[in-house]
């Protein structure tokens, strides 16, 4: 199986104590979020390779070495200020960090995800280009790909609307936006592109692919996985171990956190020596292994 190292939660950013304990004890425990009582135990013999999605590497860099699997990166990383991701590091250590990484797993295993783009009075097209076109040249050579989205109709967006202040996209934007960040992408040796955007921007020079394509994974395990359920975009299937409403980021267009109360109450329950992410097996929880 392949582990994602999450996408409901930066486990990376917050919890890499907890996770390399994990790793080191050789299983981790999930809850099913949708039945609480059923959890997954994953052993990490039974891992194939370990996706890590976070906004900041930082905390894992140090133990990189000692993780014995074949490991990809996606780092999040966008132009916006603390008024949106207030609890996101200084972006310049950020990027020291990403260079750092690309040296450690390699350009091919890593990727930049600019994700996700919206538009406002603030961070309008202009300021979108000039920042996308300078994250190309300071990364040049150590970054090969970029992967852009556009912001979804979330819950947590709606509520956060009075400081997104988001406006709807209009075919102008899409085209000004994708030929600038298509040029600048070609100038400094990498590629751009969507998964499973409705407007994928191709007709600009977006190439139209997978977050984590059969080919990658396939390349680095020597196996072949099914498609990931959970979305219609051909992705290989993905084993989550994060929790939502966990992640001390807050993020304002964050679809994994929408209840800031529950974020706290999770965050108190979290102990790095826990099998979970967040609290403590109960004598009710029914255990089963999962091996794929």
């Amino acid at each position: 199986m392949i582990l994602n190292v999450s996408g409901r939660t930066d486990i990376v950013a917050f919890y890499t104590e907890w996770f390399m304990n994990r790793y080191r004890e050789g299983y981790v425990d999930v809850r099913n979020p949708f039945y609480p009582k059923q959890v997954s135990r994953i052993r990490f013999e039974n891992v194939d390779l370990i996706l890590f999605c976070t906004k900041n590497p930082i905390p894992i860099l140090k133990y990189l070495k000692e993780i014995q699997k074949p490991i990809l990166f996606h780092v999040t990383l966008t132009p916006y200020k603390q008024d949106i991701e207030p609890n996101v590091p200084p972006k310049g250590k950020i990027l020291e960090a990403i260079k750092t990484l690309s040296k450690e797993v390699g350009i091919d295993n890593l990727t930049i995800r600019y994700d996700p783009i919206f538009l406002s009075e603030k961070y309008s097209v202009a300021y979108h280009k000039k920042a996308f076109a300078n994250l190309c040249t300071l990364l040049e050579g150590y970054v090969n790909k970029i992967i852009v989205s556009f912001l979804d109709d979330y819950q947590n967006v709606r509520r956060n609307y009075d400081a997104l202040q988001f406006r709807q996209w209009q075919e102008e934007d899409y085209a000004e936006i994708g030929q600038s960040f298509s040029e600048s992408a070609k100038q400094h040796g990498m590629t751009v592109q969507t998964c499973f955007e409705e407007r994928n921007l191709h007709e600009y020079g977006f190439q139209v692919g997978e977050c984590l394509s059969h080919e990658l994974a396939y390349r680095l395990t020597g196996k072949t996985y099914p498609n990931w359920k959970a979305r219609n975009c051909h992705c290989v299937e993905l084993v989550d171990i994060g929790v939502y409403n966990s992640c001390k980021h807050f993020c304002k267009y964050c679809y994994a956190n929408y209840d800031e109360n529950k974020v706290k109450e999770n965050i108190s329950k979290h102990h790095s020596h826990s099998s979970l992410l967040v609290g403590e097996l109960e004598e009710e929880d029914m255990i089963k292994e999962r091996k794929k």
